[in-house]
């Protein structure tokens, strides 16, 4: 067997076992907080000359939320499958969602919601880039920032510290890379001229970033708990052994 058929075997296998590892609500939550990013950002909420906001600022902190605990538990390479896993899913949804949308029915006008259902493809294209990148992102700096509490890596202050600036950069990215390539990409061709300003983006991100910091800081205390949980109860060992086995290797 070929190099590329071997670790494409071996990550196979790891993926099995992360999945079988890592506790199904976590994945439920994280999975939903996706599909439901994806539907909210259809809709702008707030649209000022220096700031807009769409619909999905209301859920993406529970996204990072989940990326953080993972990443905290099973290493960033862990929680950026389950990403990719949310990633997949939410395409598939969103695929089920538009089929529904344009099969035919005589019951009764159900323009509205098919239009809610098939939703817009562009959002789902900026929106699955901009996850991707600031989720991997998210994940790296979150365990980099990690790495320099030597003395107390477990601690409430090195979990606060990766948590918080890895959510803030990571969904600022998040925000700044989807309303450019929605609102500023997209939108003035598709929705008869309607756009944001990069300035607009740019404040939608910023502001985003810092309402989503605030919600991660109220629910942080939630996640240290969680993740100090499964450590104590050896959460996902069996996945933690064998990382830890290949690296020795």
């Amino acid at each position: 067997m070929n190099k590329l058929g071997k670790w494409l075997k071996t990550e196979y296998q790891e993926t099995q076992l992360l999945l079988r590892s890592v506790p199904a609500w976590v994945v439920t939550l994280f999975v939903v907080s996706v599909i439901c990013m994806n539907i909210l950002a259809n809709k702008t909420l707030v649209q000022l000359p220096w700031i807009a906001l769409d619909g999905g600022v209301l859920i993406s902190w529970l996204s990072f939320l989940c990326m953080d605990i993972l990443t905290k538990h099973f290493g960033p390479k862990a929680s950026n499958k389950i990403s990719i896993l949310a990633v997949v899913v939410n395409l598939l949804t969103c695929l089920i969602f538009y089929i529904v949308s344009i099969i035919p029915s005589n019951a009764k006008d159900y323009t509205e919601l098919n239009s809610i259902l098939g939703g817009t493809w562009f959002i789902l294209v900026g929106s699955t880039i901009a996850f991707i990148a600031s989720s991997f992102i998210n994940n790296g700096l979150n365990y980099l920032i990690g790495k320099c509490f030597q003395r107390n890596p477990d601690g409430k202050l090195a979990y606060a510290c990766r948590t918080y600036v890895s959510t803030f950069v990571g969904q600022f990215l998040d925000n700044l890379i989807f309303s450019v390539i929605v609102f500023m990409g997209f939108a003035p061709i598709f929705w008869d001229g309607f756009c944001w300003t990069f300035v607009q983006c740019a404040m939608c991100a910023l502001t985003g970033a810092v309402a989503e910091l605030i919600l991660e800081i109220v629910f942080s205390p939630i996640g240290y708990k969680i993740s100090q949980k499964w450590k104590n109860d050896g959460v996902g060992q069996e996945y933690l052994d064998y990382i830890a086995k290949g690296r020795q290797q």
